[in-house]
C-alpha cells in the first residue's frame, strides 16, 4: 500500500498534507489530503471525512474550508479524498456535471465508466484502509461530511453502512438525484435507465426504502441558486419526519452555494461531529 507524500504544511500546531496512491478500485492514481491535529501525538484521534461537489478536487475544501484551525482545537483528523478517478485513459465528458469531477460516489455499471468510476467502494472500503494504515485515526469514531454532490454522497453511503458513522451531516446536498436533472443524467449514464437501481444512491429513497441514521444534520443557504431544482431539501425533511428520523435542517438566510457559505458553518459541524465522536 505505497502512499507519495505530495506536500506537507504545518498549521494551527498540526499538519496539513496531500498524499497519492495509486487505487485498486479506480485504477487511477488517486490524490487526497489529510489535516492532523496537534493531540495526535498523544494517541489515534477521531475522523471526519468530508466529500466534496461537483468540479471539486480535494483542493477546493483543503485551501477555502477552513476547517483546520476548529479540527486542531477538537483533536479531529480531516480526510478529503477526490471526486472522481482522473488521469489518462480514464473516460471523460465535456459537461462540467458528468465525468471527471462528477463521480457521484456510486460504483458505475455502464460503459465505458463501470472500469474506473468505483468511487462507492473506494470511499467505503479502500481509502479507509490506506488511512487506517498510515495515520493516528480511531477507526471506531468515524464522522462524514459533504457538499452538494458530496452531500449525496455522506448521507447515501451513510444510510448503506449503518453503524459505520457515528454522526453524519452536509451542506446543501442533493437531497434525491433520482429527481433532478443533476442526478438524472449522472444515474442513467452511470448506472442505466432501470430508475430501481438508482434507488440505493438517493438518500431519500433509502430512507422510503427503511434505511436509517440516528440523526443529521443539514446546512442549506436560501440563496443557494440550485435550491429549487436541484437540491431539494424538503425531500429529505419530508422522508426524515416519516421515518423518525432526527434531522436538524437550517436554512440559512442570504448564504449561496459556495466555499463562502461552507466556511461559515464548518466549525458549526465539526463541533457537533466531535460531541458525537468524543
Amino acid at each position: 500500500m505505497s502512499l507519495e507524500t505530495v506536500s506537507t504544511t504545518r498549521t494551527f500546531g498540526g499538519i496539513q498534507g496531500v498524499y497519492r496512491h495509486r487505487s485498486r478500485e479506480t485504477g487511477a492514481d488517486m490524490t487526497f489530503s489529510v489535516f492532523v491535529p496537534p493531540q495526535a501525538g498523544q494517541g489515534p484521534r477521531p475522523v471526519v471525512w468530508y466529500l466534496s461537489g461537483l468540479t471539486c478536487t480535494h483542493a477546493n475544501v483543503t485551501e477555502k474550508g477552513q476547517f483546520q484551525r476548529a479540527c486542531a482545537e477538537l483533536g479531529l483528523v480531516f480526510v478529503a479524498p477526490d471526486t472522481s478517478p482522473r488521469g489518462e485513459g480514464v473516460p471523460d465528458d465535456p459537461a462540467y456535471d458528468f465525468g471527471q469531477g462528477a463521480g457521484f460516489y456510486v460504483d458505475a455499471t455502464q460503459a465505458p465508466w463501470a472500469e474506473h468510476f468505483r468511487m462507492e467502494s473506494y470511499i467505503v472500503s479502500e481509502l479507509p484502509e490506506v488511512v487506517a494504515a498510515n495515520f493516528p485515526v480511531d477507526m471506531a469514531r468515524q464522522g462524514l461530511t459533504g457538499h452538494s454532490m458530496g452531500g449525496h454522497g455522506a448521507l447515501t453511503l451513510a444510510l448503506k453502512t449503518p453503524g459505520r458513522w457515528k454522526s453524519v451531516s452536509a451542506f446543501a446536498p442533493i437531497a434525491s438525484p433520482m429527481r433532478c436533472p443533476w442526478g438524472e443524467k449522472a444515474l442513467t449514464g452511470y448506472l442505466g435507465p432501470d430508475r430501481e437501481a438508482w434507488r440505493r444512491y438517493d438518500a431519500t429513497a433509502l430512507i422510503e426504502d427503511g434505511a436509517r441514521l440516528p440523526e443529521v444534520l443539514v446546512d442549506q443557504g436560501d440563496a443557494d441558486n440550485f435550491l429549487k431544482d436541484q437540491l431539494k431539501p424538503e425531500l429529505l425533511e419530508a422522508a426524515c419526519r416519516r421515518a423518525g428520523i432526527p434531522l436538524t435542517l437550517r436554512l440559512q438566510p442570504g448564504y449561496d452555494h459556495s466555499y463562502y457559505f461552507i466556511a461559515t458553518f464548518m466549525a458549526d459541524h465539526l463541533a457537533w461531529h466531535a460531541e458525537r465522536l468524543a
